[in-house]
């Protein structure tokens, strides 16, 4: 699996460089983020910009992500998804579930938005 990984302070940013999130890739995928999570990695964007196709095991993947985040108080936020990843993602009616910004900067805001309303209800 070809990716990048940049580490902020309140997020890590994973850019996948592969044109498909299928089976050969999405179970290293899976393993990045739960490794990145036990090293207490709480907000992660993964950004999807080279990603122009997508299947059962990628989109697997991405709930993964998102399950393991959120029941920490985690965001996962995917940005820059392909028409044809984004209609799989509808198709099975897990727009609702899941985080899709159109741009990485979208999801810095709103990984920082999180943080200030994780923020405000510890008080």
């Amino acid at each position: 699996m070809k990716y990048t990984i940049d580490k902020q302070e309140k997020y890590t940013l994973i850019r996948l460089h592969e044109e498909k999130l299928d089976s050969n890739v999405a179970p290293q995928l899976k393993s990045e983020m739960v490794t990145l999570h036990a090293e207490g990695v709480r907000n992660i964007i993964l950004d999807l910009s080279e990603v122009k196709y997508t299947d059962s095991s990628g989109l697997s993947a991405l709930l993964v992500g998102n399950r393991i985040l959120q029941e920490d108080e985690g965001i996962f936020i995917l940005a820059c998804l392909s028409d044809h990843t984004m209609k799989l993602i509808k198709i099975s009616q897990l727009d609702s579930v899941l985080n899709i910004l159109p741009s990485v900067e979208e999801g810095v805001d709103a990984v920082f938005m999180h943080e200030i309303e994780k923020d405000m209800k510890k008080d």
